[in-house]
């Protein structure tokens, strides 16, 4: 297959600059690409409005063009997806990978081929790990309990923590604080478990920890490039 166009689409505002190296490294570099946001264009005033999180809803957290980070409500965010989706998909994106590691289901491809980290990241990390222990690191606290459902098909059942990809001034301390819990805890293998985790912070995790650790962001990149040969 010659694909012509990748589409990314990420929950906050793009182009995202912390995930867009990562896939510099991996895609092709004359491949034409079309960055989107489910959050373009807004302030953040309009995002508190639109997308702030709801009693008893899932929460997601991404980046802003301006760096700063967001916490948002997640079927606020799903009911526009497909839309971004199929805008992508017209602007001529044989392929679109969607930048964020939440599961939203029945979601389409229609016209492109559709990547979405959720589907790919858990079996993956499942056949690695094996019978080993997998801890994983996701943003939110208020997450964890989801992974346990997301992550069913582990040999064990996983171990998290919480940590951050988005506050600069913490992230450091909150990284190596759940790296280590994580390890103190049994884990053999440590996941970031958002697409705003890049490469320092699987340093920061790998040196606090001793243990092997899966970017996903990384193992995306990788898996997309292949598709786009």
């Amino acid at each position: 297959m010659t694909t012509r166009k990748l589409g990314t689409l990420t929950i906050g505002q793009a182009p995202r600059a912390d995930i867009t190296p990562i896939l510099d490294a991996h895609l092709p570099a004359a491949l034409p690409r079309v960055h989107m946001g489910v959050l373009d264009g807004l302030t953040r005033e309009a995002i508190e409005t639109r997308y702030a999180p709801q009693p008893g809803n899932a929460t997601l957290v991404s980046r802003l063009l301006d760096g700063s980070s967001v916490v948002i409500d997640k079927p606020a965010v799903r009911a526009v997806l497909q839309e971004k989706i199929d805008a992508l998909a017209a602007q001529g994106c044989d392929v679109v990978l969607v930048l964020c590691t939440g599961e939203f289901h029945g979601l389409e491809g229609r016209a492109a081929w559709l990547i979405e980290p959720d589907r790919i990241v858990p079996p993956a990390a499942a056949a690695l790990a094996g019978e080993r222990q997998v801890g994983i690191v996701v943003p939110l606290a208020s997450q964890i309990d989801s992974e346990f459902r997301k992550w069913a098909g582990l040999h064990r059942a996983p171990i998290c923590a919480a940590a951050s990809p988005y506050r600069n001034a913490d992230e450091t301390g909150e990284l190596i604080a759940a790296a280590r819990q994580l390890r103190d805890e049994g884990a053999d293998l440590l996941i970031l478990d958002c697409m705003g985790f890049v490469e320092r912070h699987r340093q920061i995790v790998q040196e606090a920890s001793g243990l092997p650790v899966i970017l996903s962001n990384a193992l995306i990149a990788r898996l997309t490039a292949e598709v786009l040969q």
